[in-house]
């Protein structure tokens, strides 16, 4: 048993520590500086919708005041089977031709709507974002420049829980994701990141493949193909897009059960993703394989804890129910200086439950397709 316990610490620890602290070093020994400079090739933004009447205005409107010349670039809008006034709205902007629109009568899911709009793309690179975030004007000029270096083929923008007036959130979600955040531009630093943000990132069109239809994670699908191209996934920490970090607690555990069953997904669609095929496997099993398996060492932990004799073992299994129990006070709303603490628990106790249904998922082969 004691094997058990002290093998289930080490999933955890590694997982939100270890490799980590790997990265840090790695970055030391042996960082891989990009060679930006400025650059200003043709660009395709292209945007995918279903029933996004509420925030598509602003989006377009967002996206029309980008820092970029307009002789440069295109917008490329695929309503996917939109059953309010979005394709309404999208024809109000075509008059200006910067918006193309793809409009399918029927859903079809994102993958097969990412699929139409890159047989029509005609930018050297493209953008990828969504309809709800809203993109920092100088943010494509950002991206674009890290292209300038040959060995670059995808790279993340990055994503701001908050307001942009206010600034990022430091609670829940927002706490959990600047943590994301650092982990990214540590490998990013010295290699390549595992994925790229879905609210804005950038591709060259040449290293951008089909996207199987039914692809949960294609922010993930395609970066890991520019990677087996040969080329760097980056993030870059310059280029923001702002959205909003209070979602709901029901909406935001959808998420991210949606986001770690992709990551069962990925594991079928692409299984050289194991292989040596794949340049950054390591990378890839340390960051998103790992985390799938911290549920089972949370569960083991504790029970291993609650049979194991000793005084070790006895403050393991405190400081297991003071964690549960403390993330439970996010749920009464405190106030003070422990509402920040309460969240963080709440969130980490949140994400790890969100992975259980995502093996759920994978296991029985329920879907969690995409939607709005």
């Amino acid at each position: 048993m004691r094997w058990l316990f002290w093998g289930s610490v080490g999933i955890i620890a590694y997982a939100y520590l270890g490799y980590v602290a790997w990265l840090y070093l790695r970055g030391i020994w042996r960082p891989w500086p990009v060679r930006r400079a400025p650059f200003s090739p043709f660009v395709s933004i292209v945007m995918v919708v279903r029933n996004e009447e509420a925030v598509l205005r602003e989006k377009l409107s967002n996206l029309l005041q980008i820092d970029y010349p307009l002789e440069l670039l295109e917008i490329i809008v695929v309503s996917d089977g939109s059953e309010d006034r979005t394709e309404q709205i999208l024809q109000e902007h075509t008059s200006s031709g910067q918006v193309r629109i793809i409009a399918n009568p029927v859903q079809r899911g994102k993958a097969a709507c990412l699929n139409d709009a890159m047989e029509i793309a005609q930018g050297e690179l493209v953008i990828f974002t969504d309809a709800r975030q809203l993109i920092e004007p100088n943010a494509l000029r950002l991206l674009a420049q890290n292209f300038a270096d040959q060995d670059v083929g995808c790279v993340s923008g990055q994503l701001m829980l908050g307001d942009i007036r206010n600034g990022e959130s430091a609670t829940g979600p927002g706490l959990y994701w600047k943590i994301e955040k650092q982990i990214r531009t540590l490998e990013s630093i010295s290699g390549s990141v595992v994925g790229a943000t879905g609210a804005l990132y950038a591709a060259r069109k040449a290293n951008i493949v089909s996207i199987p239809a039914g692809t949960i994670l294609d922010d993930v699908y395609l970066p890991m193909h520019v990677v087996k191209q040969g080329k760097r996934v980056l993030f870059d920490a310059r280029a923001n897009a702002w959205d909003n970090p209070d979602l709901g607690t029901e909406r935001e555990f959808a998420r991210k059960v949606r986001t770690l069953t992709g990551n069962y997904q990925l594991l079928q669609l692409a299984p050289w993703l194991l292989s040596s095929r794949n340049h950054i496997r390591f990378e890839f099993i340390s960051h998103k394989l790992m985390r799938l398996l911290v549920p089972f060492a949370l569960i083991a932990t504790l029970v291993s804890s609650l049979v194991l004799k000793g005084s070790l073992y006895r403050v393991a299994l405190f400081v297991q129910i003071a964690l549960y129990a403390f993330s439970l006070l996010s749920m009464l709303r405190v106030r003070g200086p422990l509402a920040r603490a309460a969240d963080g628990a709440f969130t980490f106790v949140m994400l790890n439950a969100a992975a259980l249904v995502a093996f759920g998922n994978f296991v029985f082969s329920r879907k969690a397709a995409w939607s709005r």
